[in-house]
């Protein structure tokens, strides 16, 4: 195996584009490290990012925006108190990956690469509306997060190709978000289904909304039908009706040992009705 510390976000991809075999960078390595042992994956070439300068940042743009360096780990985003204010979704979800010890190194991008349909903090960031800055040999492109997963421990990356920042928009006024999800355990598990909403409001009208899903399809979802459902509403009994069935009507979940495509595509709906609740609170409450 060899193992590189590249200064640049630049040399790393000129590493990863030259290596043969497999190639793994390492960041919260909370993945990286299990696949390791486990034998599930040994890479041939081991390239360490989390050196790189700016990727344990967490910095506010004047416009509102947020940049995050991609070794930020959960732990620190949750006691980031801004950053919480303004996207508790997105904080929450991330704060869902794993034990408190995990806590302390994995991170929204390990999550993302990861490729799993029942990542937490993936459906919070599609609703969020977060893009990504890709950096490969032939230079950067930014990319919406739904457009890097394309199946099960798959994504779009290409050869040579690392996120190497995430960009949250500027909250705005009037906006709220909220991620939940459903698992058979208090703690510590995996998603049998997830569901991540984000909205805005102009008095208590619902002006712009995002509603993502997880864990109900080979991929994290953005369902504009569930968006559609509840803009324009107020969140009446109508609108949280025709939210759960747009959620239900999207998914397209497995059966297997944690659950069954029954059970997956009623608790669907119910999530995305809670979800959208809590995020509609939280709007409420950021227009006061």
């Amino acid at each position: 195996m060899q193992y590189h510390t590249p200064a640049s976000f630049e040399d790393a991809a000129a590493i990863a584009a030259q290596a043969d075999g497999v190639t793994r960078f390492l960041a919260g390595g909370t993945d990286v490290l299990v696949q390791l042992r486990a034998d599930i994956v040994t890479p041939d070439t081991l390239i360490d990012i989390k050196g790189i300068t700016g990727t344990r940042d967490i910095a506010r743009n004047p416009d509102g925006s947020w940049q995050i360096g991609i070794a930020v780990s959960g732990a620190e985003m949750t006691e980031h108190p801004a950053l919480g204010r303004d996207w508790p979704g997105v904080v929450e979800a991330t704060d869902l990956i794993g034990s408190t010890q995990v806590q302390g190194r994995c991170t929204m991008v390990g999550n993302l690469c990861n490729g799993s349909p029942a990542a937490d903090a993936v459906p919070a960031m599609v609703a969020a509306g977060i893009t990504v800055t890709v950096t490969g040999p032939d230079g950067t492109r930014d990319v919406a997060v739904e457009d890097i997963p394309t199946g099960p421990g798959k994504t779009s990356l290409a050869k040579g190709e690392l996120i190497s920042a995430v960009h949250i928009p500027a909250r705005g006024d009037h906006g709220g978000d909220a991620y939940l999800r459903f698992i058979p355990r208090t703690e510590m598990d995996i998603a049998v289904v997830g569901a991540a909403v984000n909205l805005r409001l102009e008095g208590d009208t619902i002006t712009e909304a995002r509603v993502s899903l997880g864990a109900v399809a080979p991929t994290v979802l953005l369902v504009q039908e569930a968006a559609d459902a509840i803009i324009g509403t107020t969140l009446d009994d109508a609108a949280l009706a025709a939210l759960a069935q747009a959620a239900r009507d999207a998914c397209k979940p497995i059966d297997d040992k944690r659950g069954t495509i029954k059970f997956r595509t009623h608790v669907v709906g119910v999530l995305a009705q809670r979800a959208a609740k809590i995020a509609y609170e939280r709007a409420q409450k950021a227009g006061k």
